[in-house]
């Protein structure tokens, strides 16, 4: 500017030139009037934005969702040919990977290298450790209730009334009411924890005695279940309740042809699912069996042999101080199931009844030994008499041994048992 010093002077806001000769208070006023405005925008930007501020600002945009969060196109969720996995042609071999998979189980550890080739099928979950698994279960083919006849007797079982109530006359002249002792239609029925329907393996079959029943005396008195358990044999139990807690041996169904089948056929559906794998019942359906008979329980284990319908797949037939009667069956069985194995224990109870068997077996020109020191195997013939002082009523727990269902599996021999893998097949 001319006539203007530079040196004299100084630029201030909004091209002012404010001269430099002015005293300080004044250039101190100046300077304020400048740095207020800033002052004031800059806390500003320190506050929150007023809620009428934020309601006009949602309405100010003229977005809505759809424009800020658009639906995703058919090429968004789906690539186009070039950009799909290039899957090899069925000449091209697949490329697989290996992994390791472990095995857990209650009784061993994992295996250290273990391994398979993993596959696109859904790879299934380690096992669980299992436990002991023990039920009542109703069947409908079970020994009662039971309407027919009596084939003993060639007349109806059912052979008393009382008004609409109908029952047996056994006989020793008692009689027992449908009612009360010939109507519970469940079956005991035990699948140990270490069972594995993949292996070879047996279902045992227990027809108890006179009075009793299944929770008293199969599974807490006489430790049928347990006893499976503690064998550590590949095996699970059925046990049918027959006369309810009665002087009383009749077989109900079981007298019936093909009656032993039937009922096999409904347990194994039950014991699949019991199990935990549906699947399994094929399995349980051509499973072996080993019938065991205690006391009255001979009736029905001699008319399952006789009529049952499934002859081929009784393994064997362990009878404790239940020689009684119907020693026929029992002969005409052993002889025409040489691959099958047979145990009677016995007291001075029914220790007559035992020697004529062995008598007819004899006859037959079938060999028997007289002792449970050696394994069992296809085709032996047990009779064993127990020591004075063992008494009937605990059988099932002490005869030759004590435990003695336990003992005959774990005495049930290595090709028996391969054989049991193949039987029904």
């Amino acid at each position: 500017m001319v006539g203007v010093d530079s040196k004299s002077t100084t630029h201030g806001r909004a091209g002012q030139v404010v001269p430099i000769g002015l005293p300080s208070r004044w250039r101190a006023l100046i300077l304020l009037a400048v740095l207020m405005p800033v002052s004031a925008l800059l806390a500003q930007c320190g506050k929150a934005p007023p809620a009428g501020a934020m309601a006009a600002n949602a309405h100010a945009t003229g977005d809505t969702f759809d424009d800020r969060f658009p639906s995703p196109q058919f090429s968004d969720r789906f690539p186009s040919e070039s950009e799909s996995i290039k899957w090899p042609s069925r000449g091209q071999q697949l490329r697989t990977r290996t992994v390791r998979t472990e095995k857990i189980t209650p009784d061993a550890a994992p295996a250290p290298s273990s391994y398979r080739v993993a596959s696109y099928a859904p790879t299934l979950p380690l096992e669980r450790p299992r436990e002991d698994m023990t039920t009542l279960i109703s069947m409908k083919s079970s020994a009662f209730p039971y309407f027919g006849a009596n084939p003993r007797a060639e007349a109806p079982f059912l052979n008393v009334s009382n008004g609409e109530r109908r029952g047996h006359r056994s006989y020793s002249g008692k009689v027992y009411w449908q009612d009360e002792t010939y109507n519970d239609s469940r079956v005991l029925v035990h699948v140990p924890e270490h069972f594995d329907a993949k292996r070879p393996g047996v279902i045992v079959v227990f027809f108890h005695g006179n009075g009793a029943t299944l929770e008293r005396d199969v599974r807490d008195r006489q430790q049928v279940p347990q006893q499976i358990s503690e064998s550590g044999v590949n095996a699970v139990l059925l046990a049918p309740q027959m006369a309810v807690d009665a002087a009383d041996s009749s077989a109900g169904k079981f007298w019936q042809p093909n009656g032993f089948k039937r009922f096999m056929e409904e347990s194994a559906n039950h014991l699949a699912r019991l199990y935990g794998d549906p699947d399994s019942a094929k399995t349980f359906a051509k499973m072996p069996i080993v019938i065991v008979g205690y006391s009255g329980g001979f009736l029905p284990t001699a008319w399952s042999l006789e009529v049952g319908g499934i002859t081929k797949r009784v393994a064997g037939v362990i009878l404790l101080d239940a020689v009684y009667g119907e020693l026929d069956k029992f002969a005409n069985w052993i002889e025409n199931n040489r691959g099958s194995f047979f145990v009677s224990s016995y007291t001075r109870y029914t220790r007559k009844r035992d020697m004529e068997l062995m008598a007819m077996l004899r006859e037959r020109g079938i060999s028997y030994r007289e002792d449970m020191n050696g394994p069992l195997r296809a085709g032996s013939v047990v009779f064993v008499q127990t020591r004075d002082g063992i008494t009937h009523r605990s059988y099932v727990t002490q005869a030759w041994t004590e435990h003695p269902v336990k003992d005959v599996l774990v005495k049930m021999a290595a090709p028996a048992s391969a054989r049991y893998a193949s039987a029904g097949r």
